[in-house]
C-alpha cells in the first residue's frame, strides 16, 4: 500500500465513495423510519416503508439512463448531473414538510445516486486493465460490503444526538466531496472519439436484443424476485426488530450482522464458483432459501408470528447467505448471452430487475401486521418463483 501511486489511491477513493452512496442513502436511513413518520403524523405504520421504496423507484429510472448518458457525455458530465439530482433530493427531504415531499425527495435522491454507482464502474473499466481492475475491484468490493454492516450504527448514532434531518446534512456533504474531487482530483476517462451519441432508437434496439435471450432476462427476473423478499425486509426490518421485538438500540446490531452474512457469502461464491460452476451455486443456494423459509415458517406458525429472536436472526443470517450467492451468480448469468451490449443490457437488466422486485417486494411488506409472518412468505414464495424461473430457463436452453 505505502508503495501504491497516489494517483491511484485517489481513483479508489473516489470510485468507493460514489459507489457506497446508495448503500449510506438507504441503510443509513433505517433507524429514522419510525421517528420520520411520527414527525409527519403519518397514522398507517406500513407507509414509512415508502421512505426506502420511494428510493429504490428513482432508481430504476437512474439506472436505465445514466450509463447510455455516461456513454454520449462522457463519465464525468454524467456523474456530475447525478451527483446535483441527489444534492436536490437530499435538500428537498431535509427541509421537507410533510410526507410527500419527504417522499419525493427520496425519489430524486434514487434518480440521482444511480449515475455515480453505475458510471464510476465504467470509469474503473475504461482506465484500467487486467490486475489493476481486478485490484481497484477489490477495494471497491470491500467498501460495498463493509458499508450496510456500519451505516445503520451510523444512522441510530445520528438520532442519539440529533435530528434526522441531520442524517440528510451527511448525505449532502457525502456528495459535495465526491463533486469537489471528481472536479479537482480526475480526468475524464472517455475521450470523445469513443462516445457514441445517445439515442432512443439504440436503448429499444438493444431492449429488444436483450428480450431475444430467454436466458437474459429470465435470470434477470429471477433476480428481481429474490430481490423482492430483500425490499420486504429493508422495508419492514426497522418495525420488526425495534418494535415487534424491542431491539431499538439494538437493530443496527442486527442489521450489521446479516449484512455479514451477505459478505461471508460473496467470499464464499469467490472461491467456489470456479470449481463448482455458477449453475449449482445457484440451485444449491435457491434450494436453500426455500428449505430456510419453509422450516421457519413452521416455527413462526407455531409461536403465532411471534418466534424466539434467536430463531428469527438464525434463519435470516443463513438466508442471506444463500442471497448473497444468488444476486452475483444470477446477474452473471443472465449477462452471459448479451456481452455484445454488455452496456445496455447491464442498465436494461438492472432496471427489470428493480422494478420486479419493488413491486411485489413493497407489496409484501405492506401486509406486514406485527408478525414475521409476511416476511417468510416472502422470502418462501420469491424463492420458490425465482427456482422455477431458473429452471425454466435451463430447461429452455436444452431445448435450442
Amino acid at each position: 500500500m505505502t508503495n501504491e501511486p497516489t494517483s491511484q489511491k485517489e481513483f479508489i477513493f473516489l470510485v468507493a465513495l460514489l459507489t457506497a452512496l446508495v448503500a449510506m442513502s438507504i441503510d443509513t436511513m433505517l433507524p429514522a423510519l419510525g421517528t420520520m413518520a411520527s414527525e409527519f403524523g403519518v397514522s398507517d405504520p406500513n407507509k414509512r416503508q415508502y421512505i426506502i421504496g420511494s428510493f429504490f423507484a428513482g432508481m430504476t429510472i437512474g439506472t436505465l439512463l445514466s450509463g447510455p448518458i455516461s456513454d454520449s457525455t462522457g463519465r464525468k458530465p454524467a456523474i456530475f448531473a447525478g451527483l446535483l439530482i441527489y444534492v436536490a433530493g437530499s435538500v428537498l427531504c431535509l427541509f421537507s414538510t410533510s410526507f410527500e415531499m419527504l417522499l419525493a425527495g427520496r425519489a430524486l435522491q434514487g434518480v440521482g445516486a444511480s449515475s455515480p454507482r453505475i458510471v464510476s464502474m465504467a470509469m474503473v473499466r475504461d482506465g484500467q486493465g487486467g490486475a489493476a481492475m481486478a485490484r481497484i475491484m477489490s477495494f471497491v468490493m470491500s467498501v460495498f460490503m463493509l458499508v450496510p454492516i456500519l451505516a445503520p450504527s451510523i444512522g441510530q448514532l445520528v438520532l442519539f444526538v440529533a435530528s434526522w434531518r441531520v442524517i440528510f446534512v451527511g448525505f449532502l456533504a457525502m456528495a459535495i466531496i465526491a463533486a469537489i474531487f471528481l472536479q479537482v482530483r480526475q480526468e475524464e476517462t472517455l475521450p470523445k472519439e469513443k462516445r457514441v451519441a445517445f439515442s432512443a432508437r439504440n436503448l429499444f434496439r438493444s431492449a429488444i436484443e436483450f428480450f431475444r435471450f430467454p436466458m437474459a432476462w429470465g435470470y434477470t427476473v429471477a433476480v428481481g424476485f429474490v430481490f423482492a423478499s430483500f425490499i420486504c425486509y429493508l422495508g419492514t426490518s426497522q418495525q420488526i426488530f425495534a418494535e415487534q421485538y424491542a431491539q431499538g438500540e439494538w437493530f443496527a446490531v442486527w442489521f450489521g450482522a446479516f449484512a455479514v452474512a451477505i459478505a461471508f457469502a460473496m467470499i464464499f461464491n469467490g472461491r467456489m464458483v470456479m470449481r463448482h460452476g455458477m449453475r449449482m451455486l445457484a440451485k444449491w443456494a435457491v434450494r436453500g432459501c426455500i428449505v430456510l423459509s419453509a422450516i421457519f415458517l413452521a416455527v413462526a406458525l407455531a409461536y403465532a408470528g411471534h418466534p424466539p429472536l434467536w430463531t428469527l436472526g438464525l434463519f435470516l443470517f443463513c438466508t442471506f447467505f444463500c442471497c448473497g450467492i444468488l444476486f452475483g451468480n444470477y446477474n452473471a448469468m443472465a449477462m452471459e448471452p448479451v456481452g455484445h451490449i454488455a452496456g445496455m443490457a447491464a442498465a436494461i437488466s438492472g432496471t427489470l430487475s428493480t422494478l420486479v422486485a419493488l413491486s411485489l417486494g413493497t407489496w409484501f411488506g405492506q401486509q406486514y401486521d406485527g408478525t414475521v409472518m409476511p416476511l417468510v412468505y416472502a422470502f418462501l414464495s420469491m424463492s420458490v418463483v425465482a427456482m422455477l424461473v431458473s429452471e425454466g430457463v435451463e430447461w429452455a436452453k436444452r431445448r435450442r
